[in-house]
C-alpha cells in the first residue's frame, strides 16, 4: 500500500476498524457464533473482529464497494484505507 502512494501530493489515511460491526451475519449463521456467559447464551448478529473470517470478509466488502476507485485514487488493506491524489487541488474531489 505504501509503494502505491509514491509520487502523490496529498494522502488521507482512514481506519475502518468499526466497519466490522456494520456487516450483518446471515441469520442462519448466527447460531454458529454462540458463546455462553453466566447470564445466558448469546449470538452475534453482526460480524465481530475476532471471528475467524472477519478480516477476509471485510476485505472483500471493501474491494466490492471501492472497486471503481481501487488502485486509482484509493488503496485498501483490510481495515485501512488511503485516498491519494497526484495533485493537492484534486484531493477534496477524490475524497468524495
Amino acid at each position: 500500500m505504501i509503494d502505491a502512494t509514491t509520487g502523490h501530493e496529498a494522502l488521507t489515511f482512514m481506519d475502518g476498524s468499526s466497519g466490522y460491526n456494520q456487516i450483518r451475519i446471515a441469520p442462519t449463521d448466527e447460531e454458529l457464533t454462540a458463546f455462553r456467559t453466566p447470564k445466558g447464551v448469546y449470538c452475534y448478529k453482526v460480524m465481530s473482529f475476532g471471528l475467524k473470517n472477519a478480516g477476509a470478509t471485510y476485505q472483500r466488502a471493501m474491494q466490492k464497494i471501492f472497486d471503481d476507485m481501487l488502485h486509482k485514487n484509493v488503496e485498501c488493506y483490510v481495515d485501512d484505507l488511503v485516498v491519494k491524489s497526484l495533485k493537492r487541488e484534486y484531493h477534496p474531489q477524490d475524497l468524495r
